[in-house]
């Protein structure tokens, strides 16, 4: 059966936290991809069976939600952004080299099993683009040879910080880890692993960990001026007023044109707009030449 005895403790663990048991399929869907891999046929008749659900109800949730996988994904997924502004700045040239380093088409995994590439929407981060997600953490601002030595390392089972590593801030070290986590359960079991780059990390001077960070750092924000409250515009510079638009000159007096601001006369107005009464239409003839009949 894809959930073990143990992780269908686990099981029951989550379904205890809603007040109906079908509420919790989302989280275990997400437990179920942690230790089988994906959703498979199997795990979906399993997971059915413990909520009470139909195969249709469960099969319905796992192929409506682009986080649960149909079929095995690698340690590592690698995810590259094809949304426009990424696409402007070589996305779809990132994600054609990935492809063609690991000998598969896109949505594949390497023979190795290590790493899966795939092309996904938005990652909402338009700053950083082109963006690469490795198990839901950002390496932004890639460039092409950047990103296949991102890849070189994850094939090697290393794992390079995030592009804005801080602290607390790492990529999941796999996607059974990744996914297990999201199903709410915590920190994931020590047998979902650590990497290589965990494992010996680099060090810096002080004898501290040093990130190993892939991609660009962001540009220095352009520096602002902030005004105090009641304090005048400038008359010049980035907070100044934009001009006034050109006004067109006052027609002289006795021209006949209505100054600017001068009352509007209606009945004038309209009396000049209305057509002229030109008298009753004369009568047509029989031959229809419009002369009067005689």
């Amino acid at each position: 059966m894809p959930l073990s005895e143990q992780n269908l403790a686990r099981a029951e663990e989550l379904i205890a936290r809603y007040p109906q048991r079908r509420s919790a399929l989302l989280p275990i869907l997400f437990l179920l991809q942690a230790e089988d891999g994906y959703v498979s046929p199997a795990g979906v008749a399993q997971v059915a069976d413990l909520l009470g659900l139909t195969r249709a109800e469960v099969g319905a949730v796992a192929t409506f939600y682009t986080m649960f996988r149909r079929r095995p994904v690698g340690k590592y997924l690698v995810s590259v952004c094809k949304t426009l502004p990424c696409q402007l700045r070589g996305a779809r040239e990132i994600s054609a080299a990935l492809a063609e380093r690991l000998d598969v088409p896109l949505g594949g995994t390497d023979q190795s099993g290590m790493v899966t590439v795939e092309e996904v929407e938005c990652l909402a981060a338009c700053d950083g683009a082109p963006v690469v997600q490795v198990n839901t953490e950002n390496y932004e601002r890639l460039s092409r040879d950047e990103a296949l030595r991102l890849v070189e390392a994850l094939l090697r089972d290393e794992l390079p910080a995030p592009t804005f590593a801080a602290a607390g801030s790492v990529t999941e070290p796999s996607t059974a880890s990744l996914h297990w986590r999201l199903a709410g359960l915590g920190d994931p079991p020590a047998a979902f692993g650590a990497t290589a780059a965990a494992a010996e990390p680099a060090a810096t001077a002080d004898g501290q960990p040093a990130a190993r960070r892939i991609g660009r750092e962001p540009s220095p924000p352009e520096p602002t001026e902030q005004r105090e409250a009641g304090e005048p515009q400038p008359a010049e510079g980035a907070g100044a007023a934009a001009p006034e638009a050109p006004t067109e000159p006052e027609p002289p007096e006795g021209s006949g044109e209505p100054r600017r601001g001068a009352p509007v006369d209606r009945d004038a107005e309209a009396a000049h707009e209305a057509p002229q009464d030109e008298g009753p239409a004369p009568e047509r003839g029989p031959s229809g030449s419009g002369e009067a009949g005689r």
